[in-house]
């Protein structure tokens, strides 16, 4: 929700004061009604009666305060106003006058000032509630002593949109222009209440709250890129409207933080889609959409990767078995369905085999437990149980982890936990034959 946006909500009080000032009710002894009214009632009482000045010295410093043209000169009246008359009937529309020309004058400070004053007199003002959340989420937003002002905005944004159900037409304004006017302070109310749930990790709440924010101000960072996070962020992520929104996001950021939001959208699109393809589009989508939604039937396809069978029946039709690494004949024989399994170890059985793998243990001068994958390797934990044609010579003999180059025939296996069993073992010289296989990572089974 943007400045602009928060001006509007809160200069339609000083707006409509001053182009339909209260005017003497009979005489100017008896003024009549000014044209604000209160901000809401309970639900089903009548609408309230209007307010009457009765004392034309009150009525004539009431009038020439909301009349002043200068800002300054308006607050000046104002406070004069309020501190003469602290029991007015018009206490209330003077605080909510005095609310906005200090917000037109960019005091801050004393804009809250104001609308706290406000509400002590109606807990209920919608203006001030939303002028309240507002700032308070733009503060935390912006670093300052943000849990704090994020527990406030949510309060202030929670009453308030309880107060906008009794939010009353003001006199004199039109019937489309009060539905907007309702609709802005929903989305101030709205965008405070999810911001604070994103902070607190209640995702169901900061989707739908932002949401609805985003629906009424599509183009306002502050609240489209917290939305994109909390469908990201959610369990499971919603990674179709997560990718929208953080496209529409990068699209809308300060230029220092284009990259880094693309970036980030970009990464968990690709690792739910299983590539980038069709980032770009959505980009360009996104930043050209009029209403910042994704549109009608907006859907990204997820990527479903193969089964560890269909990775080694792959893996069987686009290889030759003698090309393999050890870890590749390892997933097809822990892995593969039977008729893959029967490819691959019909031309390894009882066939002697040149590789070179890591020495995770020593048995005995004849038998030595061997690592032949990466994975196997990093994890310490043997694939290969290697019984030798006689006893290794002392100075011959490997250390543990250390690589150890050999022939030997594969005659078993166990699938799980992979364990290939060779016998007639054998020490290759220190530099190996051409053909030997060397220690390669295992294509890991899908998750």
């Amino acid at each position: 929700m943007n400045k602009i946006l928060v001006t509007i909500v809160l200069g339609c009080a000083v707006v409509a004061v001053a182009q339909n000032p209260a005017q003497p009710q009979a005489q100017p002894a008896a003024p009549q009604t000014p044209a604000a009214q209160p901000q809401a009632q309970p639900p089903g009482q009548p609408a309230p009666q209007k307010k009457e000045i009765k004392d034309p010295a009150e009525y004539n410093a009431y009038v020439g305060a909301v009349q002043q043209a200068d800002p300054a000169a308006k607050i000046s009246g104002l406070e004069a106003f309020l501190t003469q008359y602290p029991n007015s009937v018009m206490k209330e529309d003077a605080l909510e006058i005095l609310m906005g020309t200090y917000q037109q004058k960019g005091d801050p400070v004393k804009m809250g000032d104001a609308a706290q004053r406000l509400l002590a007199v109606n807990p209920n003002n919608v203006r001030a509630l939303a002028l309240l959340a507002y700032s308070k989420r733009i503060q935390a937003q912006g670093g300052q002593n943000p849990q704090q002002n994020l527990a406030d905005a949510e309060q202030y944004g929670q009453k308030g949109l309880t107060a906008l159900q009794n939010f009353n037409k003001p006199d004199g304004m039109q019937p489309q222009e009060y539905e907007n006017l309702k609709k802005q302070m929903s989305g101030i109310f709205n965008a405070a209440i999810g911001v604070a749930a994103l902070q607190k990790k209640d995702y169901p709440t900061a989707t739908k709250s932002l949401r609805a924010a985003v629906e009424v101000s599509p183009t306002d960072f502050s609240i489209v890129y917290p939305l994109a996070l909390a469908y990201l962020q959610s369990n499971p992520p919603d990674v179709v409207n997560g990718s929208w929104f953080a496209a529409r996001a990068a699209g809308l950021a300060p230029a220092q933080m284009q990259p880094q939001i693309e970036k980030y959208g970009k990464s968990q699109y690709t690792k739910y889609h299983g590539s980038d393809q069709g980032w770009t589009d959505i980009m360009a989508q996104a930043k050209a959409s009029t209403n910042g939604l994704p549109p009608a039937g907006f859907t990204i396809t997820q990527y479903v990767p193969p089964t560890p069978a269909e990775q080694a029946a792959d893996l069987v039709k686009t290889k030759k078995v003698e090309e393999m690494s050890f870890a590749e004949w390892e997933l097809v024989l822990s892995e593969g369905k039977p008729e893959d399994v029967e490819k691959v170890w019909s031309v390894l059985k009882d066939k002697p085999l040149q590789m070179a793998a890591q020495v995770i243990s020593i048995t005995s001068p004849t038998n030595l437990k061997l690592a032949g994958s990466s994975d196997d390797i990093d994890a310490k934990r043997p694939d290969i149980d290697l019984t030798m044609t006689a006893a290794i010579p002392a100075r011959l003999m490997p250390k543990e982890g250390a690589d150890f180059q050999f022939q030997g025939t594969p005659v078993s296996y166990e699938p799980k936990p992979f364990m290939m069993t060779m016998k007639d073992g054998a020490i290759l010289t220190a530099k190996a034959p051409p053909g030997t296989k060397k220690p390669a990572p295992r294509k890991k089974p899908a998750q």
